[in-house]
């Protein structure tokens, strides 16, 4: 495969066949060390001479010399290690103020429509200056807190997680912004993605076995016993609000209820802890449009089996995380993920795919 062919399915998202190549998977690494300086410093270690300044120039002379993988492998565990030094000197600290975290609320704000939430529901909708203002101090101040919160949260959460991978000796770091990728495990690129157990695909899963919804039996109960409910909330929101007074609620009735409910995703957990492709083909068919690609993904899938909705604080749970992770490396053998194949808007795709499961307790 030469470099125009790489290229030329690096840009039509081609990664899959990149990746099962032995000239794709070089172009793969390549790319993570696509920055000029790297390259050049690849070069060196070749005691190959630049031939221009242009990135894009090195990148191809790089790949047309056809140095070994080897030394490729070598050159992006250096770069990481160097970067990853620091970072591993503020990590205990990094994890202690993320503890500080005491709720995830997004404040209304969508996340990544950030702009044009405020123009649809602010700018657009208010005619008057003064309560334009009064909405801004008395509302919009506290959700944009909220939304800088919740990424603040997300984007540092991240940068462990995806490291606790990339220390792990069977993983070969994606050092630059690679599309699609975020590191190499046993020469398997892979995109990862952190979730928790979908909604989703749990109330898919009820409607499967004809069982009611949950927020069905929840505003049911709330109605029988008292239980007071905010029907302006988002259903995710009502969802846990209700679930989460029901669990306080004395009558029998409704704490059986909360059982059975907490019984019907133990047992979908279990289901897909032991055979993941109903969960990773029920996450690849149900993707946004904005957001769809059939890249090869690792799921890492948070549980906070006490308490559902809380999952979301293990993502900073560093010795949980260490441990679970680790245990899915050393395990996973010479051909990582499942082969895997689904569809979307009326297009089948293939990928290969796994889940790590980080249940808690």
């Amino acid at each position: 495969m030469n470099f125009d062919q790489a290229q030329k399915l690096f840009k039509a998202d081609e990664i899959q066949k990149l990746g099962a190549d032995p000239d794709g998977l070089r172009f793969l690494k390549l790319r993570s060390l696509s920055r000029r300086d790297y390259l050049q410093q690849l070069l060196a270690r070749s005691n190959i001479q630049p031939t221009s300044t242009s990135a894009t120039q090195l990148f191809r002379q790089v790949y047309d010399a056809r140095i070994d993988v080897t030394i490729i492998n070598e050159m992006i565990r250096a770069t990481y290690e160097e970067e990853r030094t620091d970072r591993r000197t503020r990590e205990q600290q990094l994890v202690h103020e993320l503890y500080q975290m005491q709720a995830f609320n997004w404040g209304g704000l969508h996340q990544n429509s950030l702009e044009k939430t405020i123009v649809d529901n602010y700018v657009k909708k208010i005619t008057s200056f003064d309560t334009l203002c009064k909405k801004i101090d008395n509302e919009l101040h506290n959700s944009l807190r909220g939304y800088v919160l919740c990424s603040w949260y997300n984007h540092w959460t991240s940068i462990i997680i995806e490291d606790v991978f990339r220390d792990h000796e069977y993983v070969l770091p994606a050092i630059g912004q690679v599309k699609k990728i975020d590191f190499f495990l046993n020469d398997v690129p892979f995109d990862l993605k952190v979730t928790y157990l979908p909604e989703g695909f749990v109330a898919d899963s009820r409607r499967a076995k004809h069982v009611r919804p949950e927020l069905t039996l929840l505003k049911q109960a709330a109605r029988a016993h008292n239980i007071a409910s905010d029907p302006t909330l988002p259903p995710a929101r009502l969802l846990e609000d209700l679930w989460l007074k029901a669990r306080d609620h004395p009558s029998p009735q409704v704490q059986k209820l909360v059982q059975d409910l907490a019984d019907f995703r133990l047992q979908l957990l279990a289901a897909c802890q032991q055979n993941p492709t109903m969960l990773i083909r029920w996450l690849y068919e149900n993707q946004g449009i904005r957001r769809f690609d059939a890249s090869n993904r690792l799921f890492l899938v948070l549980v906070d089996r006490s308490n559902f909705f809380e999952s979301w604080k293990l993502k900073r749970a560093k010795p949980l995380l260490d441990n679970r992770i680790h245990a899915y490396l050393d395990g996973i053998g010479g051909s990582p993920g499942h082969q895997i194949d689904f569809d979307w808007e009326n297009q089948s795709y293939h990928v290969c795919s796994d889940v790590v499961f980080v249940v808690h307790p």
